[in-house]
């Protein structure tokens, strides 16, 4: 690719920019995604159009590669960093033209854990699939997630855990929601390498994700099956 150094974004029409701007953020160029987003609303793009078509899209594809062992951690934080520097930009536009919500998670590893690489990943990728994400770090007791998921009026809520000593501990909260009567109100998805679908079953979670590509399929589908039943009810 040694013609890489020639493209010069501002001369793309607007569907290879978009193109370009997924490469960009597969592999991890900030600025040239903060300088591809500004090119698009400068075109007069909808902050709505930029995010899904050129963020969330090349995103989506990041997502995929680090499903299929293509791509890594390291490789997807860096894509995930850029997405950050054009949602920068796109964040304040986007609340003033009120776009729709994907939906809200609060995220954060259990109560005795200090695991957080796994997490922090979730929660990019969920903000790079349109969701708004309240992290709330490690090492979180039961109260810090009842508090976040009231003040942030929550739909998500998002546990991780890497010790297999921590992993009980999920169910503590699954079951301070369920003795409020509040348990219905979220979803719950849990993650961490020791566990499984059995253990998130065995615990009362709605899902296990094994990965943050995982996680984001998993809260679309979950959402979109909330927003279905409210819509039918």
């Amino acid at each position: 690719m040694s013609d890489e150094e020639d493209i010069v974004l501002s001369e793309l029409n607007d569907e290879e920019l978009t193109l370009q701007m997924h490469d960009d953020l597969y592999d991890g160029l900030a600025d040239e995604i903060t300088e591809g987003v500004n090119i698009l609303l400068g075109r007069g793009w909808e902050p709505y159009r930029v995010l899904t078509e050129a963020l969330v899209e090349g995103m989506r594809i990041v997502g995929i590669d680090f499903r299929d062992g293509i791509l890594f951690v390291p490789e997807v934080l860096m894509a995930a960093n850029s997405m950050k520097a054009g949602m920068f930009i796109l964040k304040p536009l986007l609340a003033e033209t009120g776009a729709p919500k994907m939906g809200k998670m609060v995220i954060g590893t259990v109560k005795g854990d200090i695991h957080d690489i796994g997490k922090n990943l979730v929660g990019m990728m969920m903000e790079g699939a349109g969701f708004e994400v309240v992290d709330l770090g490690i090492n979180n007791p039961v109260e810090n997630y009842l508090e976040a998921l009231d003040k942030e009026e929550a739909d998500i809520l998002g546990m991780s855990a890497l010790l297999t000593t921590t992993m009980p501990y999920m169910k503590v909260v699954i079951d301070t929601l369920v003795e409020q009567g509040r348990r219905s109100d979220f979803v719950v998805l849990v993650g961490g390498a020791p566990l499984n679908e059995a253990f998130a079953d065995s615990v009362g979670a709605d899902a296990y994700c094994r990965d943050a590509a995982v996680a984001v399929e998993t809260a679309k589908t979950w959402m979109a099956k909330r927003q279905g039943s409210a819509l039918a009810g």
